[in-house]
């Protein structure tokens, strides 16, 4: 006969506990599924995010128990997206910065077999320190030449056997790992987030900010160049206002014959040009 439980491990109870405590405590919960995430992923961002970010990681049945009674607004909805291993992020930032704080903290993973390069996989000339045997095989296989020398194992010349975006075959991605080549990044993204109620999907939180900083930058060009033409002066740009209208007079001037100390240079010499060329046009005049 089946008996519910009334007794849990230790460990499993805190983590109950604090998914009822930090929802209230913090502006901000945000979840990570964790179906393809590594724990060598979490412990970059969970080091440089100390004292900012709460991560509790736990499994989806515990989590939604505790979540079902929680009386925060939103905090339903995430319930049926809690499959898995789950790790959920607590903080009082933006969620869309703490997706850039988490992108900025990716990391080189050693290879598994179907994992997709992250940049050409280049197998350097050296000796690998490893004896004869069947290595041997692994590293004919993999295409990587190789030589017998002083009771090691040498790879005799540079290869590159998998480029950026190929996948790495399962025979390959142990060698790799032996050769201490990590040609995988990968870090961690926030599959949905719940900010004082308001809900944000995965795609919602992506941002490019080098994208975002090129169209600010340009924005901000643009209202400078419109303020200088319509003459709208700001601290900004008073100096390219006041040279534009000093051009502007000087032209004025030029071209009225109006002499300064700065145009009657110009005025002179345009005055000497068309003097000349009326000349020129005079001497050449036969009557009719």
């Amino acid at each position: 006969m089946h008996e519910n439980r009334t007794t849990y491990p230790v460990r499993k109870t805190q983590m109950y506990q604090q998914l009822q405590e930090l929802p209230s405590e913090y502006k901000v919960l945000a979840l990570v599924k964790m179906t393809k995430v590594r724990a060598s992923q979490i412990l970059p961002p969970r080091k440089k995010l100390k004292g900012e970010v709460e991560f509790v990681s736990i499994k989806d049945k515990v989590a939604q128990k505790a979540l079902e009674k929680m009386d925060v607004p939103g905090i339903k909805e995430m319930i049926s997206e809690l499959t898995g291993q789950c790790l959920f992020m607590f903080t009082n930032m933006s969620p869309f910065k703490l997706n850039v704080l988490l992108a900025k903290n990716k990391i080189m993973l050693a290879a598994r077999g179907g994992d997709i390069a992250s940049i050409d996989i280049i197998v350097p000339a050296k000796n690998t320190g490893i004896a004869p045997g069947p290595m041997l095989t692994e590293f004919k296989e993999a295409g990587i030449p190789t030589k017998i020398d002083q009771g090691t194992i040498w790879i005799s010349k540079e290869t590159t056997p998998v480029k950026k975006g190929e996948a790495i075959n399962e025979k390959l991605a142990p060698l790799l790992g032996k050769l201490d080549i990590k040609p995988v990044e990968a870090g961690i993204s926030l599959y949905s987030a719940l900010e004082e109620g308001q809900k944000y999907a995965e795609q919602e939180m992506i941002i490019d900010v080098e994208e975002i900083r090129n169209e600010f930058a340009q924005f901000h060009q643009e209202a400078i160049s419109l303020s200088i033409e319509v003459a709208y002066v700001t601290p900004d740009n008073i100096g390219q206002i006041l040279s534009k209208a000093a051009q502007y007079a000087r032209s004025v001037s030029i071209e009225s014959g109006f002499m300064t100390d700065e145009t009657k240079d110009p005025i002179l010499q345009k005055a000497d040009a068309q003097a000349r060329a009326i000349a020129g046009q005079a001497k050449d005049y036969t009557p009719s």
